[in-house]
């Protein structure tokens, strides 16, 4: 069989962070909104040091004996030589795009930029007087003479590198940018005026002062480390003491990505890359700041609101609002919530119902990523106060949200929940909340089936869809899966639910072969496929494959997609889109034509191997007609998108998907369009 052609994962990946520094380079996006784009790139780009380019470092590692028999095909120092030629030209347009749109746009609004040559008399003493105040108290510089050890530098952290008379003497000092902003506002002699500097500019022009001695250069410098838990046997001892072991361990990882300023000596230069131990591969080059992740913080100082995007505020859902109760309800009918669109107080109003309710007995749910402040998680605690049996199954290996989600575990645990953690060599990913009521002489399961997390703060900002149902094909199968979770069962038997690693895979094959067999029968046979990745090489072939057949498929992704869209035989029948605006798109949908009877399904599942083999993933049907309606308008406005929406290509150069005709943008559209249909409300 010959070999699946695709586009590398990792490559793919730095095109979807294009697309992100496109919104940057966006004049028709508000100012501040693009320099929080820059914020996300910057945001992007280190984690991806931090996990996808700390594993092709251990992969060149391997032997190539090791790497054939491990089935790795991975060529780790070629895609690594690739991915510093493609950040570093991306490094480029960033830093151009700050220096000459975005400094002079900043300008034009009245908010002036400067670094410490450009403080006037009165700044200056400004400077002076916050730094030994404000400042001084957070330093701890570390004067380094030529025999001497150097000191770890941690992941993230700032550092200055500081070059001093004599030779062979240099001093490193971290930027207190944990305690202190890292923007301050400057006084100003100009009516409309306002100055801001960064905290390393206040830094700088009073180290000679605070060093008492001449300083002949200050350099940037940042260092990210390898983020994986390496968490030995984990199928041995207790898993959750080994992963709150590693957290600590994670920012003391190797170096994957040392970001220096690129007008640093390069005597000082390959004194840091001889101490820190770096290759060549590890030496990224960049401007005279560095972690614009801190931009997400940057301050608008004037009362300018076009600076920023039009607020759109939640909006109601005109049933459930109107709605005394939410389980009676459900009872009558399906819903379905469209976040960030619509209000999330919906879900935690629901389980504070439930809590409430004497004939609710149970409530269970899964965690992934959890609110640090969690109303959904106050509702949970309610229901077990008033006697309620509560079951919470915490993914407690959810990378960067381990010690949140082991936080409210125990804080679940004391309260007298059972709660049951990650399954060692599996991640439970699924958003499912099962309410089970005795109702007569029965009990009746309620349900909340999602693409996205029981989250707040995402809630605000992901693009996703909820679910909530009393229909027992769906409800009751649910908690087949709670059973799963909770070890009653090994497996699932279920009629409705695609459930990873079971039946995902196979499922979506087998209705990608009834298309198939659609098309060569000559009738109308299509696929519409939306996730945030495409990258399982098997799911990839049967794509090419229904397009071979005469399937039309239209893809919309918004991050890694491996798939080539121009191969001979597949072009003319697979259109690839990526949406990326000023909401996440984070939500999976799946629809089939199925003859004229079209099949639409939601999921928390990506096609990725990870999704389809290695997690536990719930993909569940739209039996709703009309829910299915309205999701499948949303996904029509996605499709007919030709403001937002790029085109994936072999080249992944990202064009825009202009098609002519009135401008839309999805996400406006659908605001728009679920406006006229609900009353407006505030959150």
């Amino acid at each position: 069989m010959a070999k699946t052609e695709l586009v590398k994962r990792d490559i793919s990946w730095l095109s979807f962070n294009h697309r992100v520094l496109q919104e940057a380079m966006d004049k028709s996006v508000p100012l501040y909104e693009r320099i929080k784009f820059l914020a996300i790139y910057s945001s992007n780009l280190d984690e991806f040091y931090r996990v996808r380019v700390a594993s092709l470092r251990s992969f060149k590692e391997l032997k190539k004996k090791t790497r054939k028999a491990l089935d790795l095909e991975t060529k780790p120092k070629k895609e690594l030589k690739q991915i510093r030629r493609i950040v570093q030209e991306q490094q480029e347009v960033f830093g151009r795009i700050f220096r000459t749109d975005i400094i002079p746009e900043l300008e034009k609004a009245g908010v002036r930029l400067i670094n410490n040559e450009a403080f006037t008399g009165p700044q200056q003493e400004f400077a002076k007087r916050y730094f030994f105040e404000k400042v001084y108290p957070c330093l701890n510089p570390i004067i380094l003479e030529p025999e001497s050890a150097w000191p770890f530098l941690e992941n993230k952290g700032l550092y200055f590198v500081i070059d001093l008379e004599g030779e062979g003497r240099t001093a490193i000092l971290q930027m207190p940018t944990d305690n202190l902003p890292r923007f301050q506002e400057l006084p100003s002699e100009d009516a409309g005026i306002y100055y801001l500097t960064f905290l390393d500019d206040i830094i700088r022009y009073n180290l000679p002062a605070f060093l008492d001695e001449p300083v002949l250069g200050a350099y940037a410098i940042k260092v990210s480390r390898d983020a994986e838990l390496y968490i030995d046997d984990e199928y041995s001892g207790d898993l959750i003491e080994k992963i709150r072991e590693s957290l600590d361990e994670r920012n003391i990882g190797l170096p994957t990505r040392f970001l220096y300023d690129s007008r640093m000596p390069e005597e000082l230069l390959g004194l840091l890359k001889e101490q820190l131990k770096l290759s060549k591969h590890d030496l990224i080059p960049g401007a005279r700041y560095h972690n614009f992740n801190d931009f997400f913080g940057f301050p608008n100082p004037t009362d300018q609101s076009e600076l920023h995007d039009e607020p759109m505020e939640p909006l109601l859902h005109e049933g459930l609002e109107q709605a005394e109760a939410l389980l009676p309800y459900l009872r009558e009918q399906d819903a379905v919530l469209h976040f960030p669109y619509q209000k999330y107080d919906y879900i935690p109003r629901l389980i504070r119902e439930a809590a409430q309710d004497p004939d609710v007995t149970t409530l269970k749910i899964t965690l992934y990523r959890v609110a640090s402040r969690s109303a959904v998680v106050d509702g949970l605690l309610a229901a077990l106060k008033n006697g309620k049996q509560v079951t919470a199954f915490i993914e407690a290996k959810a990378r960067f949200d381990e010690a949140a989600n082991l936080y409210w575990g125990a804080e679940l645990e004391k309260a007298g929940a059972m709660v049951i953690y990650s399954y060692p060599g599996i991640k439970v990913h699924t958003k499912l909340l099962l309410i089970i009521r005795q109702e007569e002489e029965d009990l009746r399961h309620y349900a909340y089936l999602g693409t996205g997390n029981f989250n707040e703060k995402t809630a605000r900002l992901y693009c996703d869809h909820a679910l909530l149902t009393a229909d027992p094909r769906l409800a009751k199968e649910v908690g087949q899966v709670f059973d799963l979770l909770e070890r009653k069962i090994l497996m699932p038997k279920c009629k409705h639910l695609l459930v990873s690693p079971f039946t995902t895979r196979s499922g979506f094959e087998a209705l990608l072969k009834q298309e198939i067999r659609h098309a060569k029968a000559g009738r109308k046979a299509y696929a519409m496929l939306k996730m945030n990745s495409l990258e399982d090489p098997e799911m990839i072939e049967k794509i090419y494959e229904a397009c071979r057949a005469g399937v039309k498929v239209q893809l919309i992704v918004r991050g890694i997609c491996c798939a080539v869209p121009d191969l001979e035989g597949v072009g003319e029948n697979l259109e690839i889109i990526s949406i990326v605006d000023r909401f996440l798109e984070h939500a999976r949908v799946y629809i089939f034509g199925n003859g004229g009877e079209e099949r639409l399904f939601l999921a928390s599942a990506d096609w990725m191997t990870r999704n389809l083999d290695r997690r536990v993933e719930v993909v569940f049907p739209v039996y709703d007609k009309r829910i299915r309606e309205e999701i499948r308008h949303i996904i029509n406005l996605q499709l007919a998108d030709n403001t937002k929406a790029r085109i994936i290509n072999a080249e992944q150069n990202n064009p825009y998907h202009y098609q002519g005709g009135t401008p839309v943008r999805a996400q406006v559209a659908t605001y728009q369009w679920l406006a006229k249909r609900e009353p407006v409300g505030l959150q």
